[in-house]
């Protein structure tokens, strides 16, 4: 007869109800802090004498973007990859090899430029936006 270890319903019955309990609670928490976070520190209009949390406040308010950065490596990143899978192809088949290392970078570019122009745009936008509200 095999041997094994059952493990207490009461065990895993407390564990699950300790997880909705901690649910709950860093619902509220995360909630209270947020709606606070929003009124004393985003909210507020004063400028501060630290660089730190003037970046902070920009960035919360979503003024400085990332996802240009972000978006700009992923595309040197796939680029390289596309052109080092389409090696893959030089033996097998020279006519895939071609039209992955043309073709794929080609899409993958046009593609990037398009969600680049839109952020082009927005940025421009915002722009005119602080300009005549001056």
């Amino acid at each position: 007869m095999p041997y094994y270890y059952e493990q207490p319903v009461n065990d895993s019955v407390s564990t699950l109800t300790n997880a909705a309990i901690w649910l709950i609670v860093a619902l509220i928490l995360s909630i209270i802090g947020g709606v606070c976070f929003y009124f004393f520190f985003l909210k507020n209009e004063k400028q501060t004498n630290n660089k730190y949390l003037d970046w902070l406040k920009e960035f919360f308010n979503f003024k400085k973007m990332l996802i240009e950065d972000l978006l700009k490596i992923l595309y040197v990143v796939l680029t390289i990859f596309i052109t080092l899978y389409s090696f893959v192809l030089i033996g097998s088949n020279f006519l895939g090899f071609i039209l992955v290392l043309t073709v794929g970078n080609l899409v993958l570019r046009l593609s990037f430029e398009s969600i680049l122009i839109m952020i082009m745009i927005w940025k421009n936008t915002t722009e005119m936006n602080k300009k005549m509200k001056k």
